[in-house]
């Protein structure tokens, strides 16, 4: 039987070339589902940019103006910066801080990826009721070891000093968790080839399975940082003296007893931001990394 060309369709039935090229012209289920992604994830975005944005306009408004609600200032200022960097407490806190959130993250990444390799990597008995114990200290508030750790303080004299502020941080139970479960990612083909070649435990933690976490590693000092960075219960109960005050503490002080410079706590708040958009700006390409290499493994 003949077959049947494009010639032999009436004109009236042949499909025109816009009609063959042309774009669907209504939205189906899912172009409406990410229209409502898009507007959720928007919306989501200026509640949290927000405060960040009136953090900034309150720094920069005068006294009388802190109290209005709005957003640009009526007449802008940077006179509460200059008094806030001439301030030299201002100094002396954000050294304080400084130091015991550089002291407690390199802390939290040795003893935290240490106990976690350990009890994801060695097999011995008692390590998933080990496991367990730690897990368990997550559900303890913090407010509930205030009392415990101030009283571990003055036994050992550590009220009123660098090593009191720090110790309660030094190691998390969140922090062995997470890299825990990064180490189970490493395979132990890698440990059983290092042991193999002579390296004994602590080399092949250190030079085989670390580099292979990085991105965990990367997580943790993020969040380790920006905890210790912005504590202010525990340092204001341990210490005592002004100049050992950590930033959050030091910038609760601002004002007298019958008004809170609002003006100068917000321009103090605003400085303390650059030392954790460092940090972020430092280590999220590891971070982007171990979400790439996540979704591939996926």
């Amino acid at each position: 039987m003949a077959g049947v060309t494009l010639t032999d369709v009436p004109e009236t039935a042949k499909p025109s070339s816009k009609a063959l090229f042309a774009r669907p012209t209504g939205r189906g289920p899912r172009d409406n589902a990410a229209v409502i992604r898009w507007m959720l994830l928007f919306l989501g975005g200026i509640i949290m940019v927000m405060p960040i944005a009136y953090m900034i306009s309150t720094s920069l408004k005068w006294p009388h103006e802190v109290y209005n609600v709005n957003l640009i200032p009526e007449e802008p200022t940077i006179e509460n910066y200059t008094y806030v960097l001439e301030d030299g407490r201002f100094y002396g806190w954000f050294v304080n801080s400084l130091i015991i959130a550089v002291l407690t993250t390199i802390s939290n990444l040795f003893f935290d990826s240490l106990v976690g390799y350990t009890l994801c990597k060695f097999k011995f008995p008692g390590r998933q009721i080990v496991f367990i114990a730690i897990l368990s200290t997550l559900m303890i508030p913090t407010e509930m070891l205030v009392i415990p750790w101030y009283l571990m303080s003055q036994s050992f004299g550590w009220l009123d000093t660098y090593w009191g502020i720090m110790f309660p941080g030094l190691m998390t139970a969140f922090g062995v968790f997470l890299m825990k479960q990064f180490f189970e990612s490493v395979p132990d083909d890698f440990i059983e080839a290092a042991r193999i070649d002579g390296l004994n435990e602590f080399q092949i933690w250190w030079t085989v399975a670390m580099p292979l976490v990085r991105p965990a590693l990367a997580a943790l000092a993020i969040f380790v940082f920006l905890g210790n960075w912005t504590a202010f219960l525990w340092p204001l109960i341990v210490t005592n003296s002004v100049e050992l005050y950590t930033l959050p503490v030091g910038l609760s002080g601002f004002g007298d007893e019958a008004d809170v410079a609002w003006e100068l706590i917000m321009t103090g708040a605003a400085i303390s931001t650059i030392p954790t958009l460092i940090v972020f700006l430092i280590f999220q390409r590891f971070i982007i990394r171990g979400v790439v290499m996540a979704g591939l493994k996926g």
